[in-house]
């Protein structure tokens, strides 16, 4: 009954096609019949007409399941997307299009499938010669499965291939994989090794079909053929030494790792250099010693036993003092507790080169343990550092063949060099604005390398400590930060000291423009114009009276100027500008000057005369008033009386 109702609904699609064509409305699907989307993706289908101006469109799927999908029409155009793709748009959608009574509908299939990353390739464990290895090449996230072909390749050698034919039972990401077993070998390193998978979906040329993966070969050999060389001997006397070399065979080249058996059976790490030495040879340095050569894929050992001979107590060597480059020491090998010494030997070395040999010939009477010693002075230098400096005894006693007749002992020489060559680098100046950001680095040469020591250099001249870093660093900078800063490089042969100034600068503030007596004044004044800029140093004052024509620079005293007799043409603005070389700052003033009334002087003769006069009536009306006072008191008034109330 389905595949009726698909014919019967073919058979009228066609019909009604070929109808509307005949009408002139037509429509186009894009894509045309088929549309593959990879899951995840977006896709659209456009749906589009000619014909009519304004048609109206329905999306729906063949069986009637819903779109899972958004639908967009503008215009003669409908757009139907799906966001992202997943199994459920694996459908076929028609596209049905109205132009008033006419219809026209087509339909598209859309495929869907997976393929969205490259394949990875799995080892095992590391590609050791000889050894097998299995390789795993994985395909993840694949849809649908049964078109997979995966390739692997070494070089141009083909490993193997693997198709997945069968059947898909369900619509799920499947992740398929390919395995080989092979044995490497030295040749193969640097070889390519590619896994190729392929999706065979030819309809569509547009989409990735092919993706692989290629990996480096690197083939490792285990460490072998560990071989340790000893000399002079592993038999030693006390107070020798014994140089230890370790070599051992692989690839990547073995590191050497040396170490001690305990009485316990644990191993006490030594050292990681292919060679040990081992000086002032001691009873308990006897034991058995173990190389082993290390790799990233594995390890291989030998061993070495060493035994050390007792012999009494080996020489001592002194020194006056810390070796430093240039000064003289003086170095005494003693012999303690020597007889008889009169056929003592003692020999002092300094590498290859020997510096002293002294006998102790002279003839003693008695019988006793002597001390007897060996005083070389020289001078040493930077070369010297890591010589050996080898003290040994030696006591012409041939027939006590049973003792030991050669003592030794040795001192690895370190020579310091007293700090030199401080310098500071100062970043970015010395001279700087405030709540600027500074780093000052300390640095010098000398051996062992000299400690930094940061100070502040106060007025008293003491020194304030503040930091033991090379880099002394002021996050925001004041004005109480500027000083003498001072570093220290010191180390145990001496000190050197570096200064540096640091100047922190703020632009002016506080401005004050004043004038006085007032801003405005009469014609004939005397007018100081005063700038002042208090919380500054180092500042420029510039006065300056501004006109269209020009500023006028005042000659001023301090930040004064003294206009001695105002005249109108003083009138004015008048500009005070305070700067250093952080910045400057503006202020300024309008003075009004103002004339005198008929052009006459304040202090004319006739003025002069009036004043004088009424300085004289003034007083003596008070004086009237004041004895009319007391005479209404009194009921009449008498001058005679009135001055004998004063008395």
């Amino acid at each position: 009954m389905p595949g009726k109702m698909i014919v019967i609904f073919g058979a009228s699609y066609i019909l009604w096609t070929v109808f509307a064509a005949s009408q002139g409305f037509k429509m186009e699907i894009t894509p045309e019949s088929r549309s593959l989307a990879q899951i995840g993706d977006s896709v659209s289908l456009t749906c589009s007409t000619t014909g009519c101006e304004s048609p109206s469109f329905m999306w729906r799927t063949q069986m009637d399941s819903p779109l899972y999908a958004g639908v967009r029409s503008e215009g003669t155009k409908s757009m139907l997307t799906m966001n992202p793709v997943s199994f459920q748009n694996e459908l076929s959608y028609l596209c049905t299009a109205f132009c008033g009574s006419e219809k026209l509908e087509k339909g598209i299939q859309v495929e869907i499938y997976s393929f969205p990353k490259d394949p990875e390739i799995h080892f095992s464990g590391p590609l050791e010669a000889g050894k097998p290895v299995t390789v795993k090449c994985l395909v993840p996230d694949v849809y649908p499965f049964d078109r997979l072909e995966i390739d692997l390749w070494k070089g141009d050698h083909h490993m193997k291939s693997q198709d997945f034919i069968e059947e898909v039972e369900r619509k799920s990401l499947e992740t398929k994989s390919l395995e080989v077993t092979f044995i490497p070998i030295i040749e193969d390193t640097g070889k390519a090794l590619v896994c190729r998978a392929r999706l065979h979906i030819d309809e569509i040329d547009s989409v990735p079909k092919k993706r692989e993966t290629t990996k480096e070969l690197q083939v490792y050999i285990s460490p072998k053929n560990t071989v340790i060389s000893v000399n002079p001997s592993t038999r030693l006397q006390e107070g020798g030494s014994v140089t230890m070399t370790c070599s051992s065979e692989g690839l990547p080249a073995p590191q050497i790792f040396w170490s001690k058996k305990l009485d316990n059976g644990n191993l006490q790490p030594l050292s990681e250099n292919a060679t040990l030495t081992l000086i002032a040879m001691r009873m308990e340095y006897s034991g058995i010693y173990v190389c082993e050569g290390v790799n990233l894929i594995g390890k291989h050992r030998s061993e070495v036993e060493l035994v050390v001979q007792a012999f009494p107590r080996d020489p001592e060597i002194e020194m006056s003092g810390p070796l430093v480059n240039g000064n003289p020491v003086t170095i005494s090998c003693k012999v303690p507790d020597v007889y008889p010494f009169d056929q003592l030997e003692i020999e002092l070395f300094k590498g290859e080169t020997i510096l002293e040999n002294k006998n102790f010939l002279e003839e003693e009477d008695g019988k006793s343990l002597e001390t007897k010693s060996l005083e070389v002075t020289f001078i040493p230098t930077t070369e010297d550092t890591g010589k050996v400096l080898v003290c040994r005894a030696k006591l012409h006693i041939d027939e006590m063949e049973f003792e030991p007749k050669q003592r030794q002992s040795t001192q690895t020489l370190y020579v310091n060099v007293a700090p030199r060559d401080i310098t500071v680098l100062v970043s970015p100046s010395s001279i700087l604005e405030e709540g600027s950001f500074v780093t000052m680095t300390c640095s010098g040469d000398g051996l062992p390398a000299p400690k930094i020591l940061w100070s502040r250099k106060l007025n008293n001249g003491a020194l304030q400590p503040l930091s033991e870093n090379a880099t002394l660093t002021l996050i925001s900078t004041t004005m109480e930060d500027s000083g003498i800063y001072v570093c220290d490089g010191i180390n145990q042969a001496g000190i050197s000291r570096k200064e540096i100034e640091l100047i922190i600068q703020v632009a002016p503030e506080d401005i004050k423009l004043t004038v006085f007596p007032s801003e405005s004044v009469k014609e004939g004044d005397t007018v100081i114009i005063s700038c002042t800029c208090g919380n500054v140093p180092e500042t420029w004052i510039i006065l300056k009276k501004k006109a269209e024509t020009g500023d006028t620079v005042l000659k001023s005293i301090d930040g004064a100027y003294t206009i001695r007799k105002a005249q109108l043409e003083d009138a004015g603005v008048y500009e005070c500008e305070s700067k250093n070389e952080v910045g400057s700052k503006l202020k300024s003033l309008t003075l009004d000057v103002k004339g005198r009334e008929n052009n006459r002087d304040y202090f004319s003769p006739e003025l002069l005369v009036l004043y004088c006069v009424s300085s004289l009536i003034i007083p003596a009306i008070g004086m009237i008033i004041y004895f009319a006072r007391k005479a209404n008191m009194k009921g009449s008034y008498s001058l005679v009386e009135a001055q004998k109330s004063k008395v």
